[in-house]
This record gives structure tokens, C-alpha cells and sequence, in this order.
């Protein structure tokens, strides 16, 4: 089994954004926390309270942000940011094209960094 955790502010806040990028909830255990699920993936949202937000040996918090992130392939990257902006969503970029496709850095609510992710036609 392998997993990614984003810790997130608000469990309630952060699952109307992964459901708008194609998650299912898989399953919650409380306020706290939530397992999404999209194409074999699933992700784990941990909020205030549960054993991965708790202090460290350092003194540190673990919290939200940074800059490794998920990427989501979309298959229109323009739909897909106009519904997300419609939420009120955050974008750290503007859409750019590369060698592979396009792509965008949006925020989930807590400021986790989301890369949405279209691909040249013809490449998967």
C-alpha cells in the first residue's frame, strides 16, 4: 500500500476541492480526518488533532504548504481551472505550456499545492 498525506486546516473545507479534481471519499474517521480516493490513489487529509499534526521532538508543527505537491491529470486544464476558480480556489501560476503539456499550481484551502496537469495530445 503506498499513501500521500496532506495536512490540512479544515477536513470539511478541503473535500468539495479534491471532489471538484475527480476524489471520492473513500472513508472518515471523525472530524479530523479523510481518505480520498481518484485512479488509484489514495489520499490521505489530516487535520488539527490527528497524530500527524502533533508537535515534534524539535518543538516543530507540522502544517500545511511547501512545495511538493500532487499531480492531477485533466483532460481540459481550462475547464478545470475555471470550476476550481468558481470555488474560489487560489492559483500560485498562471497555466504554462512545456515540452510534455500544460500546467498550474492551485492551492487546496489549506495552501497545499495541487499541480493540474494536461498533456500534449498524444502523450499519456
Amino acid at each position: 500500500m503506498a499513501a500521500v498525506r496532506y495536512l490540512v486546516d479544515d477536513v470539511d473545507a478541503a473535500l468539495p476541492f479534491y471532489r471538484a479534481l475527480g476524489f471520492r471519499l473513500a472513508d472518515r474517521w471523525g472530524p479530523p480526518f479523510a481518505i480520498v480516493k481518484r485512479k488509484g490513489l489514495s489520499l490521505w487529509l489530516s487535520g488539527p488533532g490527528t497524530s500527524a499534526r502533533k508537535k515534534l521532538k524539535s518543538g516543530a508543527l507540522p502544517e500545511p504548504g511547501g512545495w511538493n505537491r500532487l499531480v492531477v491529470e485533466v483532460k481540459d486544464i481550462a475547464a478545470t481551472v475555471a470550476a476550481l476558480e468558481a470555488q474560489g480556489a487560489r492559483f500560485r501560476s498562471n497555466p504554462i505550456s512545456g515540452p510534455g503539456g500544460k500546467q498550474v499550481l492551485v492551492e487546496d484551502p489549506s495552501g497545499n499545492p495541487i499541480e493540474l496537469f494536461e498533456p500534449r495530445p498524444g502523450e499519456t
